[in-house]
């Protein structure tokens, strides 16, 4: 099982759970009463493991967030700056595009589940046989306000000791999340899905899951050539070659489920497209932090189709703040699969109300899509490196910093 990718443990986990959900009701010799049981068990078990997930969604904030601000300290100002601003700009950019086309699209291929929501059918297959309370030590916008105090107080005084704990902090809940919750995860889903199976909702849900998918993977897709045609426009190049020379970098994500761990060829395939190596020696590293355009781009989707689905009204209003909040939250995910939706958890749950129910759809959701936005991430990294070359060559700062490179 270790030897499985986590996507083909989420699908073997979906598979399982649909099978034995339609089966278990159907065999005499097993009968309904042990179904029940068997029901209630997987249910015992996703309400420990979602109280353990909020319970450490405020950490994950502050371990996140804090070093990550703290670092962008580090480099030249000038040049910091303007790279930071347009992985920002492309990140919400990306979240707006799918904002529109989800709430557009997705209400016309789908609608809610049943005649409640996928929250109440699972209470109704299988109520766990105790509660545990797991109260998180503070909300999650106290963490997020911990996390900038203490982030911008370490970049503003250069504070090395108290990074160094920070960072400390941060490869603990990477181990958390890493060798707990990512192994645990492919259980919570497939309770999830033993408990819509038993109630007859899961065929609907699945239909989702193909409709979202395809989308998704197009709107990777059109924002990558709208970021190419931007840095084609300006260095004076064919997008279409520069999309074939990050190309690799591409395939390489989709195989790691990493910007970090694909730094190494995606830096190599950016400086082949013209850019200076001192601007794609600082800023590649720093993207594979900060930019995550083809996340967003998933975890807006994904959301909007869980919402539809629990028949939950989508308003931009409420959607904007939350992709702001994304751009900033996830920056310095892990690098490990499902870093970032790992980073989203408690934004889902706080501003756009999702129940553990609908968050642990969300991440079957992304998980199952993790490495194409990995993908679209770091091989558009390549094209804003091109526009970063573009706003500062011959203007840059001479005293750029190159210690980035062995971040992540």
């Amino acid at each position: 099982m270790k030897k499985l990718g986590l996507i083909w443990r989420i699908i073997i986990a979906i598979g399982l759970a649909v099978i034995l959900g339609l089966l278990l009701p159907n065999i005499p010799v097993i009968g309904e009463a042990f179904t029940s049981w068997f029901v209630s068990l997987a249910a015992t078990f996703n309400m420990i493991f979602g109280g353990f997930l909020n319970f450490i969604v405020p950490l994950i904030i502050i371990a996140f967030i804090a070093p990550g601000i703290a670092k962008l300290g580090k480099g030249s100002g000038k040049l910091l700056g303007i790279a930071a601003l347009i992985a920002y700009a492309s990140t919400i950019a990306a979240g707006i595009l799918a904002y529109f086309t989800a709430s557009t699209l997705l209400p016309k291929f789908i609608g809610s589940v049943g005649e409640g929501n996928i929250e109440d059918a699972a209470r109704v297959a299988g109520e766990a046989f105790f509660e545990l309370e797991m109260t998180p030590i503070m909300g999650v916008m106290s963490a997020l306000l911990l996390a900038f105090l203490f982030g911008i107080g370490m970049a503003s005084i250069g504070s090395k000791s108290l990074l160094d704990v920070f960072e400390e902090f941060n490869v603990l809940i990477e181990k958390v999340i890493t060798f707990v919750i990512i192994p645990l995860l492919p259980f919570h889903i497939f309770g999830i899905f033993l408990n819509m199976t038993y109630t007859g909702e899961v065929a609907r849900v699945l239909s989702v899951f193909a409709v979202v998918f395809a989308m998704i993977i197009i709107l990777h897709l059109v924002m990558l050539t709208i970021q190419y045609t931007v840095a084609g426009s300006v260095s004076k190049q064919s997008p279409l070659f520069l999309m074939k020379t990050m190309a690799p970098a591409y395939f390489t994500a989709l195989g790691t489920q990493s910007s970090a761990a694909t730094i190494p060829v995606t830096l190599r395939q950016a400086r082949k497209t013209g850019a200076s190596d001192k601007v794609t020696d600082f800023t590649i590293p720093l993207f594979a932090t900060i930019h995550l355009s083809g996340s967003t781009i998933t975890l807006v989707s994904c959301s909007i189709g869980v919402m539809i689905m629990n028949g939950v009204p989508v308003e931009f209003s409420s959607y904007l703040p939350f992709i702001f909040m994304l751009g900033v939250t996830m920056i310095a995910a892990p690098g490990v699969p499902g870093g970032a939706v790992m980073a989203a958890v408690g934004l889902l749950s706080t501003m756009l109300g999702f129940s553990e129910a609908m968050v642990a759809l969300m991440i079957a959701l992304y998980m199952a899509q993790d490495s194409f936005g990995t993908a679209t991430n770091v091989t558009g990294d390549g094209a804003l490196a091109i526009i970063v070359d573009k706003f500062t060559k011959d203007k840059g700062d001479k005293s750029i910093k190159t210690n980035l490179k062995t971040e992540q």
